[in-house]
């Protein structure tokens, strides 16, 4: 069957939803954000809801995402403009605060950003994603306005998060906020800020942080079983990354007899795992390092992690007010810029452009096959399908993604309900 992607709940069944949550918070009487075990967070169509009204689906990333920055534009850094999204600066760095800087997943350059703008930057707070205080494995947005709130939120989350479903929460502050996500819940945000003055006037400033997908809450919970942890009423806390670099996965829980325990693995190990169980839209994303984004943050992959080495951040400003911002916090104290080097980039992601050029493979056998095929513009996949991979990877490409159409049911509607 063929694929015509045209609301909401095509591009939840067709399998094309990244949970963001922006249908969430523009047409608020329709959808409400829920956890779907096996798929992640994903927009329920509330009771007695009014119809869709079209606006949530122009927005949504899942099926579509284009570039409409000036390709010509003399500011940007030429050489990694088609590969890597716009660029004015990368550099490596990290948080000044020690504390920071260790809680971080890298450098706590993103924490230490949020601290510059509630303290010295004028912004009224960060919008962001927390672990659940109710139930550890799972994620909940929540809107900061407090430097000491932050430190909670510090680290990585490879669990479904929504930041989008409470952006409407800025336009109730005086000043601008911040949004911190995955790159496809900036993508949404940077949309709706482009027709909504309301937003465009309160959302200050964007920090994107490099994803590699996003797993479902059953590949927590299969990982927190494989471990030993069961029962998930005695959890504590779960943490994914942080606390040294590029930190552990750990779960603390209470045993029969009260006494918290640990369980902690690797980080190669926890994300080995984690990975296979990533929703099928990140198999076919573009956007890894947070292309829409003013700030983009990441790991510098591009060495060797040397023992109880403390964290760094590759850093990287992809608008003007993203660099002044990285400027400004730089100024103030809060961010140490170690060195500026934009060949930073392609060495710390060294197969980034090969996964865009075999992405072009993949959409290709989506659409022979009928199965569900987003709409990308600005992104040079067939560019770098001819010049990053090898003959024997283009087949590949091609062979992968058939046996994926049939293990995942990628040409038939799926229920979301568990």
């Amino acid at each position: 069957m063929g694929w015509e992607i045209g609301s909401i709940e095509d591009v939840i069944e067709s399998q094309l939803c990244l949970g963001c949550g922006i249908c969430a918070s523009v047409e608020n009487e329709r959808y409400s954000m829920e956890d779907s075990v096996t798929f992640g967070r994903r927009p329920y169509v509330k009771e007695g809801a009014p119809k869709e009204t079209g606006e949530a689906f122009l927005l949504c990333p899942g099926h579509h995402l284009e570039h409409t920055f000036d390709l010509t534009s003399a500011k940007y850094q030429t050489d990694l403009l088609e590969g890597w999204g716009p660029i004015l600066g990368v550099w490596e760095g990290y948080a000044t605060d020690k504390k920071v800087r260790f809680q971080g997943s890298s450098g706590g350059v993103a924490t230490a950003l949020s601290h510059w703008a509630i303290n010295k930057g004028g912004f009224s707070g960060i919008l962001h994603t927390a672990a659940s205080e109710s139930i550890p494995f799972l994620n909940e947005t929540i809107y900061s306005t407090k430097s000491k709130d932050l430190g909670k939120a510090a680290g990585s989350r490879y669990a479904p998060s929504s930041p989008c479903e409470k952006l409407n929460l800025i336009t109730q502050f005086p000043d601008s906020s911040v949004l911190i996500g995955k790159p496809c819940d900036i993508a949404s945000a940077s949309k709706l800020s482009k027709i909504d003055p309301q937003i465009e006037a309160k959302l200050g400033l964007t920090i994107g942080f490099f994803c590699a997908g996003t797993p479902s809450t059953k590949g927590n919970l299969d990982l927190l079983e494989k471990v030993g942890i069961k029962h998930t009423d005695k959890l504590i806390s779960v943490r994914y990354r942080g606390n040294g670099w590029p930190g552990r996965w750990v779960a603390s829980y209470l045993e029969k007899d009260g006494i918290e325990k640990k369980k902690a693995l690797s980080y190669s190990e926890s994300w080995g795992f984690l990975q296979k169980h990533r929703q099928w839209r990140c198999y076919i994303c573009p956007d890894h390092t947070g292309e829409f984004a003013d700030i983009a943050v990441g790991d510098p992959w591009y060495r060797d992690i040397e023992p109880g080495e403390p964290g760094k951040s590759l850093i990287i400003a992809r608008t003007q007010r993203g660099l002044d911002a990285i400027l400004a916090a730089t100024a103030t104290g809060y961010v140490t810029l170690e060195k500026r080097d934009n060949s930073l980039l392609p060495r710390s992601q060294p197969n980034l452009l090969k996964t865009r050029g075999t992405l072009w493979a993949r959409l290709i056998v989506l659409k022979i096959f009928g199965a569900a095929v987003p709409d990308y513009k600005g992104f040079n996949l067939f560019k770098y399908w001819l010049s990053e991979l090898s003959f024997k990877e283009k087949l590949q490409s091609f062979y992968g993604t058939i046996k994926r159409v049939y293990k995942k049911k990628l040409r038939k509607r799926i229920s979301i309900k568990d």
